[in-house]
């Protein structure tokens, strides 16, 4: 009986120390992380832009598919694997060197935007995707840095890559 207690007293503990911990972090944060594909700046955008094709690329997500706009702008609902349904709008286009989405989630722990920048260099396309997210759930924040705010940047940078033929590894500039 006593381990028993001892155990709860842990998890209750441990469950406090991360809300703690959790409230001193920071809710706004911002990463970036970049490559260069050996391909020519029209079909790296055809390929970010495509955003119902995605899931066929990243294997994250689940499922893509277009929604009604919101407030006139394209929407499309995107569920990844891990159960999070996420409706993205587009914010800002500019082709084919700007995408900008946005998480319009209502009662989401999580949001923001992400910033795809595309610039054609002398080897191909350098591609930059910019996060500038907010975490609301203490507990979460905890999580989200003990994941790293890059993993999910370059976990699609990486895939992007592999739609390409190309093994990338992602560098970060913040």
């Amino acid at each position: 009986m006593k381990w028993v207690l001892l155990i709860v007293a842990v998890m209750i503990g441990l469950g406090l120390l991360a809300l703690v911990i959790g409230l001193l972090l920071p809710r706004n944060h911002v990463a970036t992380s970049q490559v260069e594909l050996k391909q020519p700046i029209d079909s790296v955008w055809a390929a970010v832009r495509s955003m119902g094709d995605t899931p066929s690329f990243w294997r994250e997500l689940k499922s893509s598919s277009r929604m009604p706009d919101v407030d006139g702008r394209e929407t499309w609902g995107q569920t990844m694997k891990s159960g999070f349904n996420l409706p993205l709008v587009i914010d800002e286009e500019r082709p084919p060197d700007l995408l900008v989405t946005r998480i319009v989630a209502k009662d989401a722990p999580f949001g923001g935007t992400w910033r795809y920048s595309l610039e054609a260099v002398t080897a191909g396309t350098r591609v930059t995707v910019t996060e500038e997210g907010w975490v609301s759930n203490p507990i979460f924040r905890v999580i989200s840095r003990l994941m790293g705010h890059h993993t999910t940047l370059d976990s699609y940078l990486k895939a992007l890559g592999k739609k390409f033929g190309e093994e990338l590894k992602p560098s970060h500039k913040d």
